[in-house]
């Protein structure tokens, strides 16, 4: 290596080590407060902290309450008292994600967390508090489990959609290790994305406060990262994953053309199997209604609780259960990419033993 390179390379890993240590180095505690209150974590209006002010009498449940409550949180962690990884009893409403959750000797001190599998995960850093409460609440075990032995085309009135939960950036980040999403039998899935060493745990890509990523960070890697909107143009190969002849497009986009045919073979299924057509409508609950006009797009008047997707097979319950995943996750192309490309395809696989899809054109990673 001549000398120019060498001084050349040296000058870039002082600029990357520069920005890494910049962008991951604590905050003072008026800047990290200051952070925290526009955050997500702070805001007590959401619902994520409001869903239970209305019951009768006003508390959170355990299951909920472990990362929907300060206390319940600190329950889980035994700083209450109690057993450590349990929440015995229903919480208070009324508190947010604040300081004490994850500043805490127990919260310091975590080094595995038990995912909805049963699978554990080895803490990196401090992210403990980030992996138990954005792993979900099923996984691809619980989806096995409600089918097993069942028809995988015949209607059973057993089944119901299993909602994996909601925002489980963890889930996608350990990918087959924690079997977040439905893994198909004879498959393998890759397992945590490590990334580089630098940037590898959620509180080394996320401030830990205002949970915004830097876009410094990435930038020395990915020259084409100038703010966040450019994170979604990021991509390192030039496969052309979702067939569309195209490997110019960030591989956000690759996974969301996948993700489209999901859907659209699972309408095709739903109509030409089961004979009730199935329409989807993120962010209200229970995500899939009946398609009563049959036109594919969800109407007001359709997605509302009483006309909840009830005629499941449970090729569609594991189909559906992949495609919310995706949802469920809008930075899965920076989470693991190839856990969610491998995923779909083996799920637009499944859709394809019954109803044409356009798969022969992918690639599995």
């Amino acid at each position: 290596m001549s000398l120019r390179a060498i001084v050349i390379a040296a000058i870039v890993l002082v600029i990357v080590g520069w920005t890494v240590y910049a962008t991951t180095r604590p905050d003072p505690v008026v800047e990290a407060s200051s952070s925290w209150g526009e955050s997500g974590h702070a805001d007590r209006t959401s619902p994520a902290f409001t869903d239970w002010d209305d019951e009768e009498p006003p508390v959170i449940p355990p299951r909920c309450a472990t990362c929907h409550s300060l206390n319940g949180f600190l329950d889980w962690l035994g700083e209450d008292g109690t057993p450590a990884g349990a929440v015995e009893a229903p919480h208070p409403i009324g508190s947010v994600v604040s300081c004490l959750a994850c500043h805490n000797d127990s919260a310091h001190a975590l080094q595995v967390v038990a995912f909805p599998s049963g699978a554990e995960a080895s803490v990196l850093d401090a992210e403990g508090p980030c992996l138990k409460c954005h792993q979900g609440l099923q996984s691809g075990d619980s989806v096995e489990r409600a089918i097993a032995g069942l028809d995988l085309d015949a209607v059973s009135e057993d089944l119901s959609f299993i909602n994996v939960h909601y925002r489980v950036a963890a889930a996608t980040l350990m990918g087959g290790d924690g079997r977040g999403a439905y893994q198909y039998e004879g498959q393998t899935y890759v397992g945590r994305f490590l990334h580089v060493s630098d940037l590898r745990t959620c509180n080394q890509c996320h401030d830990p406060h205002s949970l915004l990523q830097n876009p410094r960070a990435c930038s020395p890697c990915h020259l084409n990262v100038v703010d966040r909107s450019d994170f979604i143009n990021i991509r390192q190969d030039g496969v052309d994953y979702d067939g569309n002849g195209s490997v110019d497009e960030g591989i956000a986009l690759e996974i969301l053309n996948m993700h489209q045919q999901v859907y659209l073979g699972l309408q095709a299924y739903a109509r030409e199997v089961i004979g009730t057509p199935i329409v989807y409508q993120a962010g209200t609950f229970p995500y899939f209604f009946v398609d009563t006009n049959d036109d594919g797009l969800p109407q007001a008047e359709e997605t509302v609780f009483a006309n909840q997707y009830g005629t499941w097979t449970p090729r569609a319950v594991r189909v559906a259960y992949n495609y919310h995943m995706v949802h469920e996750d809008p930075g899965m192309y920076a989470h693991n990419a190839r856990y969610t490309l491998q995923y779909l395809y083996d799920t637009l696989q499944d859709l394809n033993e019954v109803v044409p899809v356009p798969v022969d054109a992918m690639t599995r990673p």
